[in-house]
């Protein structure tokens, strides 16, 4: 008897055979990168046509982030791991609590070396892993699938929904076939794949894109960055404190000595260094202007004006 997933799959863009790569097998070595090139090159502009459904969701997050709020990828398979990737980087990019973005996946860490494809037809799977975070109505839920369908993705994004959060949904096939009521739906639609189903290529470039521009575009909104520097960053390792001292250098105008120093009395922290040396105060004040301006730095530095 024919599985009922056979039907469900066998209209999805995402499992349809390019015409551009039908007889790939038979190319050069280079004819093949071009081929895969070619359709690459694709995947851009069609995510800049969801320019304004991200700009929802950005704008979404910007006020659950101020309120307290999180946000929770979840995902299975590649997409599973592009979320888990983003909300990794987070912290070390814009010095974010681990907790405020949150990456799931089915399988949960071993899925992210080893796949762990069954797991993500479960729909109550999806719930758990998602309620067991303490996801609450506070938080927002970002179903992420490429083929729309995957129950896992399914069942926690509904779970989020019912119980009164926010929802997002990113796809690589078209809004009309999402039957999942979401709050806002990111549909990049890049078309069959260069080696048809393998999703990790065109698929996972435009999510990753997305994804990249949801955290990045909230936290710019957020005053995370200066100008178009990182301000909010960690210093955990020697990377990351030469990084510091060339910010505070660049914005400011100081010597390497100069910004290690003031650096070294903001205990680290590049936002209070650049107040202290744009205003001409202290550390103390430094955090209260932040603190009074909600992290934004250039509010901070007019407030002595």
């Amino acid at each position: 008897m024919k599985d009922n997933v056979f039907d469900e799959i066998k209209n999805l863009i995402t499992e349809a055979s390019n015409p551009a790569s039908e007889d790939i097998d038979t190319k050069s070595t280079t004819e093949i990168l071009e081929i895969i090139n070619c359709e690459d090159h694709k995947v851009a502009p069609i995510v800049k046509e969801e320019i304004p459904y991200i700009a929802q969701a950005v704008d979404m997050l910007v006020d659950t982030f101020r309120n307290g709020g999180r946000l929770f990828y979840i995902g299975a398979g590649t997409s599973g791991r592009l979320g888990v990737l983003d909300a990794a980087e987070c912290p070390p990019t814009f010095g974010t609590d681990p907790e405020m973005v949150q990456g799931i996946i089915a399988g949960d860490r071993e899925a992210l070396v080893t796949a762990q494809e069954g797991l993500e037809d479960r729909p109550e799977l999806g719930v758990r892993d998602l309620m067991v975070r303490g996801f609450t109505k506070n938080d927002v839920a970002c179903g992420v699938a490429s083929s729309y369908r995957t129950p896992y993705v399914l069942g926690a994004v509904r779970k989020a929904r019912e119980i009164g959060a926010k929802t997002i949904y990113v796809t690589c096939n078209p809004r009309s076939e999402i039957k999942i009521d979401v709050d806002v739906a990111i549909c990049p639609v890049v078309g069959p794949e260069v080696v048809m189903g393998s999703t990790r290529m065109k698929a996972g470039t435009a999510t990753k894109l997305v994804l990249n521009m949801l955290t990045t575009a909230s936290m710019i909104r957020l005053g995370k960055v200066y100008g178009n520097m990182m301000v909010d960053l960690i210093m955990t390792n020697r990377k990351l404190q030469e990084r510091s001292k060339r910010v505070v250098m660049m914005i400011t105008g100081v010597s390497y000595d100069k910004a290690a120093d003031v650096l070294n009395r903001a205990g680290g922290h590049v936002k209070t260094a650049l107040v202290m040396i744009l205003s001409n105060t202290d550390a103390e004040e430094a955090r209260i202007r932040l603190k009074q301006s909600n992290g934004m730095v250039r509010q901070a530095i007019d407030m002595g004006k």
